[in-house]
């Protein structure tokens, strides 16, 4: 890794964190009274809710910039860190927060 590839990561990481800091907060979770139509609901620690879709201003650039065209560099990361000699300890913690929260 050259020091470009480490402060690409680094700058990387601080947009990620801001855009987080902008977005509807809470944990997004599926929900609603259709099943052909769920509306994704953030849950707040002091037990209320909002939909996030009637926050769009707070949620669509979160949306954007994870969207499925993430998947690919994610997969490929999380693999390469799996198959390495010592793996990360940041890549078993993004796993596992993946797999708390996927199907």
């Amino acid at each position: 890794m050259t020091s470009g590839d480490g402060s690409l990561l680094r700058t990387a990481a601080e947009r990620l964190e801001l855009l987080a800091g902008r977005t509807t907060a809470g944990d997004w979770r599926s929900g609603g009274l259709l099943a052909s139509r769920p509306e994704v609901i953030a849950h707040y620690a002091d037990g209320s809710t909002e939909h996030v879709a009637e926050a769009r201003a707070g949620t669509a650039r979160w949306i954007t910039a994870l969207s499925p065209a993430i998947a690919g560099p994610l997969t490929t990361w999380l693999r390469s860190a799996a198959d390495g000699d010592a793996v990360d300890p940041a890549a078993v913690a993004l796993a596992r927060t993946l797999l708390d929260r996927l199907p």
